[in-house]
Order: structure tokens, then C-alpha cells, then sequence
């Protein structure tokens, strides 16, 4: 991954096709880079290029490397998005970063990297764009007299805190907004990396203003990291979860996603070491693959685990009454039929046996303040 700041750059490389090398890429969840829904052009390799880069690649001992991450400066003039999506808990989003370095191979984000010009598959993991004056623009939302405080969701499409947080740190200076207005915030992540910003989350915590999810897809770390390339290993998250508990802000665990055939039997692991490490609930959604994703998925199975290939996607297709994926609200989170019953019904009994609550607590938006207003209102 390089370390240099964000800068403008070409996209790799589209494709139709599949990458030449039927081994994974090295750090990445997808080796495809399909052209986009929206794209008119598409780029096809010859067969006598397709047979050169082939054996090319298979004369390699290693796994061969994928393209390096570029980072683009996003040029928005808004922090704050905004849903009408009956089925989600919050209607508006905080989203540093547009792309994910996670890879994470179902990723149902995916397809909102074609809205810019770029692919679902590898583009989106390797093209990344950064918000660079998010904290100061959201402080000037939240400033405005419009603003009607209310709960922000952060990472609502894409991880706040995926890898070049770390150097960055927009997330961590949005909590520090977020935290002088102490307008409430819910987060959701994979990555430990948020313990690092307990202190911001703590300061909201105290006025109830502060809830953390950590998503857990599987307790296996060799099947975690082709999943999720570049997300925290399973035992680094439980222990954000049990530092977030110690610092006493609100922490739970979401079983996102619940992959059928492929990680369901790891729910009640998933949950009794998620009590276990602090957390106070527990919740799921079940395999969205909408667009490209369910080829790209489709793809990385053959790769990864070919021979659970076609069982994963007939469990997926009996939640989703016969296709791969069902966009309605509701059904699109936790899936219909017998199946998808059985999966809340097991996540609902292990939550039960732990004591677990089965959502966050609702926060409160009463202590919200316009710093400096307190000053202004004597004048």
C-alpha cells in the first residue's frame, strides 16, 4: 500500500474477463475488475495476451501481486448523506471514504464505485477517495441553524476506519467534532483501529451519545483474511470490543454477513466470544450480493472454495425465493423462507443464553450544543 497522500491518477486496466491467473491476488478480495454498469466501452485481451500473461503468472511460486492502492482527493462540498430506506436504522451517514481498502470479497458497497466512473471489483478496493475536508465541513453543518440534532452513522457505505486511517486520521477528527457538538454518533466497522478513538467516543458515551458495532463475519482467521483482505483479524476485534466495554461506551457485535453454507455454523462461537470480550448485543445480516457483486462473489468461491461453490449460492438463492439477490426493503437485510428463519432463530436463542440485547441503545440527542453558543446567548 503506498503512503503517500492523496493524489489524482488513472484507474487500472478494465476487463470483462476473469484475471488470467486462477490463483487470488495477494491482499485483495476480488482479481476481477469488470466494467462498470454504466460504462459504454470495454476493454477485451486478445487470446494470445490472455495465454502469455497465463503462463506468466503460473511460472511464479508466490501469489502473484495485485495493483497497488492509489488514493484520490473527493472534491465534496457536503458531509452529511442522507436515506429514506425504511429498513435501516439511521437516515444519515458520515462516510470519510468512498472505496474500500478491506476488500472484503461480498462487499454489497461495491457497486456505488460504478456511480464514479469505476469498477466493483478491483477498482474499488484499490481506488480510494478521500474526504480531506470532511471534519471541517461537518463542523459547519452541524454549526448551522438548520441542523436538527439527530443520530450519524458512521460508516454507513464504506469503513471509516479501513487502513489509511491510520495515517490519515479523518475519522478520528470527525469524532472530535462529533464529540465538542455531542450530537450522537453510531458506528459500524471491522477494524480495531477504532479503539484507538475511545476517548472521543467516551466523551459522547457520557451523555448516551455513543454506540460501536464490530462486524464479525468468522472466527477462522485463513477463511477471514481471503474474505476480508485487509480487515482486523477476529481477535483483534474482540479485543476492541472488550477495550470499547472498559472505557464504557455501548459496544456490540453484528454477524455481517452471515454467509450460508460457508459461516453460519459460526454463529453461536461468533456471539458466546463476543459476550465474552463485553458485548451488551448482538445482531445479523444475512449475504447481500446485489449488481456485479454476485459474479464477483460467484468468483472469488471458485477461487477460494471451489468445492462449496455451488452450495453456498443454492443456500443463497433459498433465501432470496430463487435468485441471488432481492432488493426490497426488509427481505434485502435478513432474507425470507425457512432458512432465513433459522438463522434469527439460532442468533436469537445464543443471544437469549448470553443475555445479550438483540439491538444498540437508543441515543440521546439532548445534550447536543453549538460550541461557543453558550457565550453568544449572553450577549
Amino acid at each position: 500500500m503506498t503512503t503517500q497522500p492523496p493524489r489524482a491518477g488513472s484507474p487500472p486496466p478494465r476487463s470483462d474477463g476473469v484475471d488470467a491467473a486462477s490463483r487470488p491476488l495477494r491482499g485483495r478480495g476480488s482479481r476481477r475488475n469488470p466494467t462498470g454498469r454504466f460504462e459504454r466501452l470495454a476493454s477485451v485481451a486478445d487470446e494470445e495476451t490472455v495465454e502469455s500473461d497465463r503462463r506468466e503468472r503460473t511460472a511464479r511460486e508466490e501469489r502473484p501481486r495485485g495493483p497497488a492502492t492509489l488514493y484520490l482527493r473527493d472534491p465534496t462540498r457536503r458531509a452529511l448523506s442522507t436515506n429514506d430506506s425504511p429498513d435501516l436504522a439511521f437516515d444519515t451517514s458520515l462516510n470519510p471514504y468512498r472505496g474500500c481498502e478491506h476488500g472484503c470479497a461480498y462487499c454489497y458497497a461495491r457497486p456505488t464505485h460504478e456511480y464514479l466512473g469505476f469498477s466493483a471489483g478491483l477498482d474499488f478496493e484499490t481506488r480510494i477517495l478521500v474526504k480531506q475536508r470532511l471534519p471541517e465541513l461537518l463542523r459547519r453543518e452541524l454549526a448551522a441553524p438548520r441542523w436538527k440534532p439527530r443520530v450519524i452513522a458512521m460508516s454507513g457505505v464504506t469503513d471509516a476506519w479501513q487502513p489509511i486511517e491510520r495515517k490519515l486520521g479523518i475519522s478520528r477528527r470527525c469524532l472530535e467534532v462529533l464529540a465538542d457538538f455531542r450530537n450522537p454518533v453510531s458506528v459500524i466497522t471491522k477494524n480495531a483501529l477504532v479503539l484507538r478513538d475511545r476517548d472521543c467516543l467516551a466523551r459522547l458515551a457520557e451523555h448516551g451519545a455513543a454506540a460501536v458495532q464490530l462486524s464479525v463475519t468468522s472466527l477462522d482467521a485463513e477463511l477471514q483474511r481471503a474474505l476480508e483482505p485487509r480487515a482486523s483479524h477476529p481477535d483483534e476485534r474482540l479485543r476492541a470490543i472488550e477495550g470499547l466495554a472498559r472505557a464504557g461506551i455501548p459496544v456490540g457485535v453484528i454477524l455481517g454477513p452471515v454467509i450460508p453454507g460457508l459461516t453460519d455454523h459460526e454463529i453461536p462461537r461468533i456471539i458466546e466470544a463476543a459476550a465474552s470480550a463485553g458485548a451488551s448485543w448482538a445482531s445479523h445480516i444475512v449475504l447481500r450480493l446485489p449488481h456485479g457483486v454476485a459474479d464477483l462473489f460467484a468468483d472469488w468461491l471458485e477461487t477460494h472454495r471451489p468445492e462449496r461453490r455451488r452450495r453456498v449460492l443454492a443456500q443463497v438463492r433459498e433465501l432470496r425465493g430463487g435468485t441471488l439477490y432481492d432488493a426490497r426493503f426488509g427481505a434485502r437485510l435478513r432474507g425470507e423462507g425457512i432458512r432465513a428463519q433459522q438463522v434469527a432463530d439460532l442468533v436469537a436463542l445464543v443471544r437469549r443464553r448470553r443475555g445479550l440485547a438483540a439491538a444498540p441503545p437508543d441515543l440521546n440527542a439532548a445534550a447536543f450544543r453549538r460550541p461557543g453558543g453558550e457565550q453568544l446567548s449572553l450577549l
